[in-house]
């Protein structure tokens, strides 16, 4: 316990201090695009930290216990969508840099409101932000499960309270710096991740399934990743692929990068790099099943592993840097949350006012979400069914990026987002009501498939009455 608090207290210090440098800026370019200067590695080493970072790799490990080498197709996936990303990563970070864009809601609105009224632009602009939204706080409260989890075997204190130390540490360090602060802290939260990988990880997986041997012990649906179904294997490669292109802790990346080849280089390097983490996680549930006969709950599995695998000063440095890796995903999914609802909410001109306001709803956000992690605290039905909600905003996202008209068909994308959430919604509820008859999990294959339909039927159709007009 007593290397425990050493090292707390050391890796708090050093994150405050960091977080410090940026506590009086009032530039919103640095605060929100880190000045749009940022290199390749600090960019691969934000986006990997945030990706591979505590609330996934604690719902991976999760995931893996509970159903094998389906959560692998996660990573497969999103493996995939950063080259697809990598093909418009160029596009995206000069057009932001031309025409002033802070967030992906905001380059959504900024296309799509163009040529239309005052009262249908600001209902375009509540439902894209809103949704956003409402994906990464869920995301958010998953971090705070996690580290909740953490917290409460390591300091045997309860699951509330932990949820609330957890959450504030983050919304506190976040509400001060903005991205140049996530950035710079990311940079040492992945290293910490690294070393964890490395010394805990890799070794304790290979000791526990007998040079991975073991494995062939699991149910088949574990080795043919069949666990959910066929219908969420094949859509995490057909569906959730493409939601890498409509993230928005991703565009934050791309919009702050320094040029457009920068963009794309960030893009291809993190798709090869995260894929590695996205295999380890999962084989650590695996292990765990493998080898402990009751876990209790699965979002316990991390703690469980680094308990058995570790000790003394070995066991206080893997739970620090669990903790460390929660962070740089909450600190970045709670700052594209706050971008996201100032920058097309609120209209204030006054660049030290939008600062200060920044913060206060940066603030506001973070206790929402911690909110939820106390009462929903389901890791991993928090995990998926934020990532998957994302995938609504693919069709018009890339008619946005591939059609220079794409401003035409603004009624259109609002009826694709708004129809591909509720269909996602309410089969991801159905899902939870009735197992036996619909994996909620795969609640966004659905609303994918309609949100497409809808854009591409409603193009079809406003084309064939602008001709009918014109003849």
């Amino acid at each position: 316990m007593n290397w425990l608090l050493i090292w707390i207290v050391l890796y708090l210090i050093l994150i405050i201090v960091l977080s410090l440098r940026h506590v009086r800026s009032t530039d919103m370019e640095q605060y929100m695009v880190n000045n749009r200067r940022t290199g390749t590695f600090p960019l691969v080493a934000t986006t990997l930290a945030t990706f591979v970072g505590g609330g996934t790799s604690i719902g991976l490990m999760a995931l893996g216990y509970e159903s094998g080498f389906a959560a692998i197709g996660i990573g497969v996936a999103y493996a995939l969508g950063f080259f697809i990303m990598s093909r418009y990563a160029g596009k995206i970070r000069d057009f932001g840099a031309n025409n002033k864009i802070y967030s992906f809601p905001n380059y959504l609105n900024f296309i799509f409101n163009q040529k239309t009224s005052k009262k249908y632009s600001r209902t375009f602009t509540l439902v894209v932000s809103g949704v956003n939204i409402f994906i990464f706080f869920f995301m958010l409260a998953a971090q705070f499960v996690a580290m909740a989890s953490l917290l409460k075997f390591t300091f045997e204190i309860g699951y509330n309270a932990a949820t609330i130390i957890s959450a504030l540490i983050v919304i506190f360090y976040t509400a001060l710096a903005g991205l140049s602060g996530v950035i710079i802290t990311d940079i040492i939260q992945f290293i910490a991740i690294i070393i964890m990988i490395f010394v805990i990880f890799i070794p304790g997986v290979w000791n526990d399934t007998s040079h991975l041997q073991r494995l062939s012990e699991l149910p088949n649906e574990f080795l043919t990743g069949t666990h959910y179904g066929y219908t969420f294997l094949i859509g995490l490669l057909v569906f959730l692929s493409w939601s890498v292109l409509v993230r928005m802790d991703i565009w934050q990346r791309i919009l702050a990068a320094k040029d457009a080849k920068t963009a794309k280089r960030v893009s291809i390097i993190s798709g090869l790099g995260m894929l590695p983490f996205y295999i380890i996680f999962p084989l650590v549930g695996m292990a765990i099943k493998l080898t402990v006969e009751d876990v209790g709950s699965p979002k316990d599995v991390a703690y469980i592993f680094i308990n058995n695998h570790s000790n003394g000063f070995l066991l206080a440095f893997a739970v620090v840097g669990m903790l460390s890796a929660l962070m740089s995903s909450g600190d970045s999914f709670l700052n594209i949350i706050s971008i996201s609802a100032v920058k097309d909410f609120w209209k204030e001109k006054n660049i030290s006012s939008q600062a200060i306001f920044m913060r206060i709803v940066t603030i506001i956000f973070g206790v929402l979400a911690m909110a939820i992690a106390l009462i929903f605290p389901n890791i991993v039905d928090l995990m998926v069914l934020g990532l998957s909600t994302i995938s609504i905003f693919v069709p018009i996202t890339l008619l946005a990026l591939t059609n220079n008209k794409a401003g035409d068909y603004s009624k259109l994308a609002l009826y694709s987002i708004s129809s591909g959430f509720i269909v996602n919604i309410v089969f991801f509820i159905f899902g939870l009501l009735h197992p036996d008859k619909f994996q909620a999990k795969s609640s966004f294959v659905p609303g994918f498939i309609i949100a497409t339909i809808v854009l591409l039927i409603g193009i079809k159709v406003q084309n064939i009455k602008m001709l009918n007009k014109q003849s």
